[in-house]
């Protein structure tokens, strides 16, 4: 959020913070939460890549094309486990692999509340 806009929200009496302070989350938590976001985000794109379906990822995998889906969403009951399998079932290199478990924090974004 630019500066400007920041000043205009909290002088008008908005609370503007970091979704980490919002939720509540450790510093622990919200780096596991963005890894495993950069990591859907690189399988959808290695999916993609492939030519593949998620349909037809899921067959290779043993899975179903709704838990597919889930790691492609970042969904929270996916384990890293089946992300980096799958990634791996997919041909990803450990290098790309590597760098993204290694990019570290993105920016956070800001939650805004009264």
């Amino acid at each position: 959020m630019d500066r400007r806009k920041k000043a205009r929200l909290q002088s008008s009496g908005w609370a503007v913070s970091s979704a980490e302070d919002f939720l509540g989350l450790t510093e622990a938590e919200s780096a596991l939460i963005e890894l495993k976001l950069n990591l859907s985000r690189l399988h959808r794109e290695r999916r993609e890549r492939a030519g593949l379906s998620q349909h037809a990822l899921a067959k290779r995998l043993h899975s179903s094309q709704s838990r597919v889906a889930k790691m492609e969403a970042g969904d929270p009951s996916v384990t890293m486990d089946l992300l980096v399998r799958s990634l791996l079932v997919l041909g990803t290199p450990v290098g790309p692999l590597a760098q993204t478990i290694g990019s570290g924090r993105q920016a956070r974004p800001s939650s805004i509340r009264r």
